[in-house]
């Protein structure tokens, strides 16, 4: 394979775009995080896929730290409710309607915020898995974000950091002299850590959702990718999985993607309303 910034793939207009998904209606849509920045959640990339803020934290330093731990805790103590605060846009309403219309295979987000479900998507792996969620690592029960927010500001009354800006994924940039006061909370259960229902980087992707779409690609006839650079490799390694057999595959996203020379084309732009006018256009078809 070439490497992926070997070729640019063809540009096209809207009109091009509808024709590709009324062309294939077991059409699988892979959706990162320019789905939901019109939803007020900051992306994570520029247009040439850099980072935008800090690198994010690791899996194994998240695993092995309590000093991490809390950091990324203290962090989320305010992100989260950036989170909460956030609504399905235009684009995710679209795409939940094309399920209702029989248009869709598949719907697999690598984003953690929980938008596709809350607009009615439920053909839906979520790659990464939801922000919602917590589990404790030490005996593996689960509870609400929501209630763990609510044991942390009883937990902190009195600590009111600067928050120097909102990361992607709940996550808030503070001074690192924020962290020593942050007190964290512990499983209700048994007293061990906590960490969010994600995949973390340097984490795998569970088994079971893999194979979701391992199967959902056999069963496709093309895949959209909206929103995404790719370069994150689970999300990459789908659309490699789909050329691989041989499905065609188109893109919207502004900026480069790691797989543009499997692209049949790309269209730019804001990927909200493209989607939005695109499934307005569908929706038409079908009811006339």
């Amino acid at each position: 394979m070439r490497p992926a910034t070997s070729a640019a793939p063809p540009t096209a207009d809207e009109a091009e775009l509808g024709r590709f998904v009324v062309d294939h209606p077991g059409l699988l849509v892979l959706t990162g995080a320019g789905m939901s920045t019109g939803s007020g959640i900051p992306a994570y990339r520029d247009a040439d896929g850099q980072w935008l803020r800090r690198d994010p934290i690791l899996f194994q330093d998240f695993m092995a730290s309590a000093l991490v731990r809390r950091r990324y805790w203290a962090r989320s103590y305010f992100g989260w409710r950036l989170m909460q605060q956030a609504r399905p846009n235009a684009a995710h309403r679209a795409l939940a309607r094309l399920e209702q219309l029989g248009r869709l295979s598949l719907l697999v987000t690598q984003n953690v915020d929980g938008l596709h479900a809350t607009a009615g998507s439920s053909l839906l792996v979520e790659l990464h898995g939801r922000l919602a969620r917590v589990r404790c690592l030490q005996c593996g029960a689960g509870c609400d974000r929501d209630e763990v927010q609510a044991r942390l500001e009883a937990l902190n009354p009195d600590w009111h950091p600067e928050v120097l800006g909102y990361n992607p994924d709940g996550d808030a940039e503070l001074d690192a002299s924020a962290y020593p006061g942050f007190r964290v909370a512990e499983c209700t259960v048994c007293g061990g850590p906590l960490k969010p229902d994600v995949v973390f980087f340097g984490e795998p992707v569970p088994q079971t959702r893999a194979q979701a779409v391992a199967e959902a690609i056999a069963r496709s006839s093309a895949v959209l990718v909206v929103g995404s650079s790719l370069v994150v490799m689970s999300g990459y390694r789908i659309v490699r999985q789909a050329a691989a057999a041989g499905l065609p595959i188109a893109a919207i996203n502004d900026g480069r993607t790691r797989a543009d020379e499997l692209l049949q084309f790309k269209l730019g732009g804001d990927c909200v309303g493209v989607l939005e006018r695109i499934g307005a256009q569908i929706d038409g078809a079908a009811a006339a």
